[in-house]
């Protein structure tokens, strides 16, 4: 299977079927070394790196409106040192966006805190998968939203209006699979929920809530996968069911 995917166009998902293989991946196996060694760059870089597990793809294929793929868990040591070898290693990154939506039709992202790996980005909240999200050792795409947005934001989002399907986008960084889910309630309102959590939080993943009430007053730092979700979402406005 490999990596078949087509590239830098959003395509609509029906099934998703990614699977954890208990194996190693052969990425980390043949670099142990060198990943020692960026890891002690890193941590020197950033005390506050923690090296805990996530989740590599050797292989995502599309067909017939299908995700298959396979991945494994990997040191988050490792994932560092891929990223940095992204365009020759046999190995992709996949992760999965619920992008909030407002009553009002605007989008909440964030901005990560300036002691994370990616400080200072903004994107929908959202983490690499890990090994809990495999239930079964297929990805549960829902729960690892619901817990990622929890985490970082303190929204429920477990139980609120969303698209029936996902649909996904593969670019340089990675394939990122995303599903618009609804809180009725007034953007400025949610951002001040996500404030009060920030607030509240002793050492929080994020900087605070990011509004983006449409494609021509976009915030500094984006994310490359960030623009394409933008537009597409204000370009196919959504009809959520009657609350």
């Amino acid at each position: 299977m490999a990596f078949d995917l087509p590239r830098n166009t959003i395509l609509p998902v029906a099934a998703v079927d990614v699977r954890l293989d208990d194996g190693p991946h052969p990425f980390e196996n043949a670099n142990l070394p060198a990943i020692e060694d960026n890891w002690r760059r890193e941590t020197e870089a950033n005390p506050t790196l923690f090296d805990g597990e996530v989740v590599l793809l050797s292989a995502l294929a599309y067909s017939g409106r299908r995700l298959s793929g396979r991945c494994h868990a990997i040191r988050y040591a490792t994932f560092l040192h891929w990223r940095r070898h992204r365009e020759t290693a046999p190995a992709e990154h996949a992760f999965a966006h619920a992008m909030v939506v407002s009553r009002d039709g605007a989008l909440l992202a964030v901005r990560m805190g300036g002691h994370t790996a990616n400080a200072g980005r903004v994107y929908f909240a959202a983490g690499s998968f890990e090994p809990v999200d495999f239930p079964g050792g297929r990805v549960d795409l829902h729960a690892n939203m619901v817990r990622e947005v929890g985490e970082e934001t303190g929204l429920s989002i477990d139980t609120v209006p969303h698209e029936d399907r996902f649909h996904f986008i593969s670019i340089p960084n990675g394939t990122v699979i995303f599903r618009r889910y609804l809180i009725d309630a007034a953007v400025d309102d949610i951002a001040d929920a996500v404030r009060a959590h920030v607030a509240a939080e002793t050492d929080p993943e994020i900087d605070g809530p990011v509004v983006i009430r449409g494609r021509d007053s976009l915030p500094d730092g984006l994310a490359p996968q960030m623009r394409p979700l933008i537009d597409w979402h204000f370009a196919n406005p959504w009809t959520p069911p009657r609350l």
